[in-house]
């Protein structure tokens, strides 16, 4: 497998790092996908890079990158919200767009998730939209902040522990959520959508998956991911799930005799869920 490094800037001209997985040598890249990660995560997180390296051994080309102020992307993530979230994805499928290798399916994990089902309808070339353990919007997070809401409202800013980390967050972050509270987007998606989710998912509840396929017009498909935790850590999970993607997505990419081995692999996990 092959791993390029790239940077592109955002749309205030700060600098965004990511990496381009590409298929091996004597495997053609057929299409081409942009991979948004979760919430204060990375492009590195073990999810992502299994994921787009399990894709590109099939001929999907994927590109992850890091948003703004986090990882090795400028920018301070004081600064940034769920909008300059979907601004970077953007900026990201421009980047390709630029390099002639217009991405044509979309795959978020958690926020990154409720990033890409925003995004979706100012990508035309779009046809396919993957979620995993994604809230059915961004108002989902504002929870995380309940206990220093007081103090956004008073001084504007706040610290907040987030897993084992501590970021910064100012007011604009939280009225930005509000901005995201309705899924009306969704019923107004227009593309293919599978909703990847666990059951025990402790982080993002498995309601909020519920809510996106409910929203969601067909063709739409649900696949449970049983005993997976929110992350994905063991690498049989994110193995599964890029299987599973995989014969899903060859019908409406046209991946053909790439991704054969994979449908007739899953053709019993994966079943469009009708009604």
């Amino acid at each position: 497998m092959a791993r390029i490094k790239l940077e592109f800037p955002n749309a205030e001209g700060q600098l965004l790092a990511g990496a381009l997985e590409i298929p091996p040598k004597g495997v053609s890249t057929v299409r081409y996908a942009l991979f948004a990660h979760c919430f204060t995560c990375g492009k590195d997180i073990a999810a992502a890079t299994r994921i787009s390296r399990a894709l590109a051994a099939r001929g999907i080309a994927v590109l992850r990158f890091d948003f703004t102020g986090l990882g090795n992307s400028d920018g301070d993530f004081a600064n940034t919200n769920f909008s300059s979230n979907v601004s970077d994805l953007l900026a990201a499928a421009h980047k390709l767009e630029q390099d002639g290798q217009t991405p044509t399916l979309l795959i978020g994990h958690s926020l990154g998730g409720a990033a890409v089902l925003a995004a979706a309808d100012r990508l035309p070339k779009v046809v396919a939209v993957v979620t995993i353990g994604a809230p059915a919007t961004a108002a989902h997070l504002r929870h995380l902040f309940s206990d220093k809401r007081h103090e956004l409202d008073t001084t504007g800013a706040a610290e907040v522990r987030i897993g084992q980390r501590r970021f910064h967050i100012r007011r604009q972050f939280l009225d930005d959520l509000d901005q995201h509270a309705s899924p009306d987007h969704i019923r107004r998606l227009g593309r293919a959508l599978l909703v990847f989710h666990s059951p025990l998912d402790r982080i993002v509840s498995i309601e909020e998956a519920g809510k996106i396929y409910q929203a969601a017009r067909h063709p739409k498909s649900f696949i449970s991911l049983d005993q997976a935790d929110h992350l994905l850590t063991r690498r049989e999970d994110a193995e599964y799930v890029a299987e599973i993607l995989v014969a899903w997505a060859s019908r409406y990419l046209g991946l053909g005799l790439h991704a054969s081995r994979s449908a007739r692999a899953s053709s019993i996990e994966a079943r469009d869920i009708r009604g």
